[in-house]
């Protein structure tokens, strides 16, 4: 992106206006921007983190995600509950049990390289 030398006023001048205007063009609408700081949001959490992370393996059972992370059931099904809404897990039920998986392989390698990116 090319930058223009300020001017020493108070406002962009016709150039830089042009640009800006060509750049807001481009933006996704607001709501949009609100459904990607949801799943950034949900992405927060490190219960939520190291479940992706578990889940990269392949599916596991709700069960097994306690004793991984070593908290109750409820404390899990919440976690759960907000990627699943959210589209990064899909649940399957065998029985009494649910099983979770990711919906995609790329949902590790993304939030691999967002933790590469914090490092």
């Amino acid at each position: 992106m090319k930058i223009y030398e300020i001017t020493g006023e108070d406002r962009p001048n016709e150039d830089q206006i042009k640009i800006i205007k060509e750049l807001m063009e481009l933006l996704p609408y607001d709501d949009q921007f609100e459904v990607y700081a949801g799943k950034l949001k949900a992405l927060s959490d490190a219960t939520r983190l190291k479940i992706l992370y578990l889940l990269s393996d392949g599916e596991l059972c709700v069960c097994e995600i306690m004793c991984a992370l070593n908290k109750p059931q409820s404390s899990v099904s919440h976690h759960l509950n907000i990627l699943k809404n959210l589209g990064y897990i899909k649940a399957r039920k065998d029985g009494v049990w649910i099983h979770y998986s990711l919906k995609s392989q790329k949902i590790t390698d993304m939030v691999k390289k967002l933790i590469e990116l914090l490092e």
